[in-house]
C-alpha cells in the first residue's frame, strides 16, 4: 500500500498544479505530510483527515509560525482542514494562507534572533496568486 503522502500528492494534483497547501510552490524539495488536527506527538496519525502536503520550506515555516503566533497558526490550519474537506487546493484557501503568512512576516519583520539573523525572511518561493 502507497503511503499517504504519495496518495495525496496525487489525490490533490499537487504536481500539476504546481503548489502546496499552504501555496508554496515546489523547488527541489521534499514533500512532507504535516499533522492537521491531532499532531504527531499527541499521537496523531498520518491518514487523509488528518494530514496536509507541504514542501520542506513551507512546513518548517508553519512550525515556525505555531511556536511563536499560534493563532495565526490555528487559522492556517483551519484553512488546509477545509481544502481537506473540499478534496482540492482552493485559491480562496490559499489566497487566506497568503495573507496570514503576510500578516505574520509584518509582525516579526524586524524581530533578530540572538545569533544577529533576520527572523523571517521574505519567502518568495510561494506561487504567484492566479488573477
Amino acid at each position: 500500500m502507497r503511503n499517504i503522502t504519495n496518495i495525496m500528492i496525487n489525490e490533490f494534483k499537487i504536481k500539476e498544479l504546481g503548489y502546496d497547501f499552504m501555496g508554496f510552490s515546489p523547488k527541489k524539495e521534499l514533500y512532507t505530510a504535516h499533522h492537521l488536527i491531532i499532531p504527531k506527538r499527541a499521537g496523531g496519525e498520518l491518514v487523509r483527515g488528518n494530514t496536509a502536503i507541504l514542501m520542506q520550506s513551507s512546513h518548517q515555516l508553519l512550525h515556525k509560525i505555531e511556536h511563536y503566533n499560534f493563532e495565526i497558526f490555528s487559522a492556517i490550519t483551519g484553512e488546509m482542514i477545509d481544502e481537506v474537506y473540499k478534496g482540492k487546493l482552493d485559491d480562496k484557501n490559499i489566497l487566506e494562507i497568503y495573507h496570514l503568512i503576510d500578516e505574520f512576516y509584518i509582525q516579526y519583520k524586524d524581530f533578530i534572533t540572538k545569533k544577529g539573523k533576520q527572523f523571517v525572511k521574505n519567502y518568495n518561493d510561494r506561487m504567484v496568486l492566479r488573477k
